[in-house]
């Protein structure tokens, strides 16, 4: 399948799930009550639920699903290892400490975004002043630097939980287990998505020799440190805007791309933009399904994308 091909027939999905998410809920609705909704149109209480409640939801769930994706083809380029995830250099760690604790002490919803920011943005600065440390670009240290901050955040973590009141817990797991039923902040993360996206499809040739090797780019006359400062901030800040969208939503930036890659499709001019269409349709998809399928009771996204990513990430660890 050609790349061209393969564009069209994700945009089309990115389309259907779109529609699909807008009609799909408690209340059933017709495309054409859809349709009429939009413009305003029909039933005051069909009017509220779809402009209200849907449509910045389904907008929400495909900004994040697009911003975790295209963090995992950042990050995979710039680790040069395809099992990379956005979550994976302790930015998802840092936020989660910020957001559990201004739980914890009550606080509303928009301070807790505001606190999950805070953290995550603690963790960027202490990942990156401890990897990339007296100008010197260690890719691995960077990694290590990471995995050890997720580690301690994770204990940070299960200590906030400990310390919770009973009804606080359910809201802070919802947190970590990916929710979007507060799509807080959507035009924001559009604006990132799309900046990001841009300047990743601009830049693709870069991202390619980087993925190439280290060795090998800087032969090519590649400025190969500031590339690497450069994609770790990009895919950090891609990251922290899926967080204060939807929470710690996982596998979705490690799947994405590898999906692509099963297409043949490498070259980052193509996998760009192809992952971020399939990471939003499948993220509307999954919170359709979430918010649909015990209904009323909905569930956290999460759950539908670790439940898909696992078997996924075990067969691939199984063939390579």
């Amino acid at each position: 399948m050609t790349p061209r091909l393969l564009f069209i027939l994700l945009l089309l999905a990115a389309m259907l799930s779109l529609g699909l998410g807008l009609t799909s809920g408690s209340l059933p609705l017709a495309p054409g009550e859809v349709g009429r909704a939009l413009l305003g149109q029909g039933d005051s209480a069909t009017v509220e639920v779809v402009q209200q409640l849907r449509l910045p939801r389904v907008l929400a769930a495909f900004a994040c699903g697009g911003l975790l994706a295209l963090a995992g083809v950042l990050l995979q380029a710039l680790l040069r290892n395809p099992l990379a995830d956005p979550y994976i250099l302790g930015v998802s760690g840092g936020a989660a400490v910020g957001a559990l604790a201004a739980m914890l002490l009550g606080a509303g919803l928009a301070a807790t975004q505001f606190s999950s920011l805070g953290g995550a943005l603690l963790a960027i600065v202490a990942v990156f002043g401890l990897g990339f440390r007296r100008g010197e670009r260690n890719i691995y240290r960077l990694l290590l630097t990471g995995v050890v901050l997720s580690a301690g955040c994770g204990a940070l973590v299960s200590l906030l939980l400990t310390l919770a009141q009973f009804e606080q817990v359910k809201g802070m797991l919802f947190w970590l287990m990916g929710d979007l039923s507060h799509p807080e902040g959507v035009l924001f993360a559009w604006l990132v998505l799309l900046a990001v996206g841009l300047c990743a499809a601009i830049f693709s040739g870069g991202l390619d020799v980087l993925a190439g090797g280290l060795d090998k780019a800087a032969v090519l006359g590649l400025a190969v440190g500031r590339w690497q400062a450069v994609l770790y901030f990009a895919a950090a800040l891609l990251t922290v805007s899926a967080l204060q969208l939807g929470g710690s939503i996982g596998f979705v930036g490690l799947m994405m791309p590898h999906a692509i890659r099963l297409f043949g499709i490498s070259v980052h001019r193509w996998l760009v933009p192809l992952a971020v269409l399939l990471g939003g349709s499948f993220l509307v998809l999954a919170d359709t399904l979430a918010r649909t399928l015990w209904s009323p009771l909905q569930l956290p996204v999460g759950v539908f994308t670790a439940l898909l990513g696992v078997p996924v990430l075990l067969w691939l660890l199984g063939r390579r």
